[in-house]
C-alpha cells in the first residue's frame, strides 16, 4: 500500500497507525495533482477520501489516478457536496443559513482576516469544485462511474441536505 500525502505530519500518523497494526506501507510525500513519480498503471486501487477540497483545480487529479490505475482498477472518490459551501461555515454550526459564498467556493478570494475567520491558523484552505469538475471530470478523463453514493453530516446542515458523495469508478 503506498499513502501519498502533502503532510509530513498526515504521513507520521499514518505510518504510526500502520506499524500500531502490523500494515506495510510505503509513504509518499507530494501533491495530488501531481502522480508524475508513478508509473502508467501500477496501481489497482485507489482510495481518494474527501481530499479533492484541498486543491483549487480537481481535474489534475483525475486525469493522475486514470494513469496509474491498472485496466479494471477502481477509484473510490469521496467529496464534500459543493452546496454546503454557499454557506459560511461558522454560521452554518449554529443552524444559520444564509446564502453568502458563490460557487465553487474560492478562498483565495478573501483577506487574510476572512480566511483567518474561517478556517484558523492551522487548518488547510478548503475549495469546492462544480459537480461537472467531480463527476464530468472522472468521466472526461476515462473512468467509467459504476456507483454514487450521498450521505448526510452530522448537526445542523446535516438535516437539510447530504454534505458528502461518494463515487466508485472503474478504469476500462
Amino acid at each position: 500500500m503506498t499513502v501519498l500525502d502533502n503532510s509530513p505530519r498526515q504521513l507520521d500518523r499514518d505510518r504510526q497507525v500502520a506499524e500500531r497494526e502490523g500494515l506495510a506501507i510505503t509513504t509518499v510525500e507530494g501533491d495530488m495533482r501531481d502522480l508524475s513519480r508513478f508509473a502508467d498503471e501500477s496501481f489497482d486501487l485507489i482510495f481518494h477520501p474527501v481530499s479533492n477540497n484541498f486543491v483549487p483545480n480537481v481535474l489534475p487529479v483525475w486525469r493522475g489516478a486514470f494513469r496509474v490505475l491498472r485496466r479494471g482498477g477502481v477509484l473510490l472518490a469521496g467529496f464534500m457536496n459543493p452546496d454546503v459551501y454557499v454557506f459560511d461555515m461558522i454560521d452554518s454550526e449554529q443552524g444559520i443559513f444564509d446564502l453568502r459564498y458563490p460557487l465553487p467556493f474560492d478562498p483565495t478570494q478573501f483577506s487574510e482576516e476572512e480566511r483567518l475567520r474561517m478556517f484558523g491558523s492551522d487548518s488547510p484552505l478548503e475549495f469546492s469544485h462544480t459537480i461537472d469538475d467531480l463527476i464530468g471530470g472522472q468521466l472526461d478523463a476515462g473512468f467509467m462511474l459504476t456507483a454514487l453514493y450521498s450521505d448526510q453530516q452530522n448537526g445542523p446542515l446535516g438535516k437539510f441536505m447530504p454534505a458528502y458523495i461518494a463515487t466508485r469508478a472503474i478504469k476500462p
